[in-house]
């Protein structure tokens, strides 16, 4: 395949492709005159790149992952990121439960309600005391 033919396969920008190639993540064959051409094999490595990213993961570490020799390394890359995700998942979940105490809220003004009122005392809680303004 060209390199028209892989991006448009993945809805990508070709110069996205050349980018991955600078960065060390996609090797494709040469032909006549220096003309990208994609094997089947890249398309593989296309999508995991893509999923890689949609994992929040650096080019850098899919780079290392996808090159590294050292299964141990590997995994160090893949247990660093899912402790991220993690930490960023429990505060999205943070996050959805003061919306959503805001949304169900039945006073007129949610900062009036008790539920909101705990969580924002909790917030003080955990952290240095704030500067209330007089």
């Amino acid at each position: 395949m060209t390199i028209g033919e892989i991006a448009s396969r993945f809805g990508l920008a070709t110069h996205v492709l050349r980018h991955w190639e600078s960065a060390g993540l996609l090797a494709p064959a040469r032909v006549v005159a220096g003309r990208r051409r994609y094997r089947s094999a890249d398309l593989y490595r296309v999508a995991t790149i893509l999923r890689a990213k949609e994992t929040g993961l650096s080019l850098e570490q899919i780079r290392e992952l996808m090159t590294s020799a050292v299964p141990a390394r590997r995994r160090e890359i893949l247990l660093r990121h899912r402790e991220d995700l993690v930490a960023r998942i429990d505060a999205l979940r943070d996050s959805l439960a003061f919306i959503d105490g805001g949304l169900e809220c039945e006073h007129e003004d949610f900062t009036a309600c008790p539920h909101y009122q705990a969580m924002v005392r909790a917030r003080i809680g955990s952290q240095a005391a704030p500067h209330v303004p007089t």
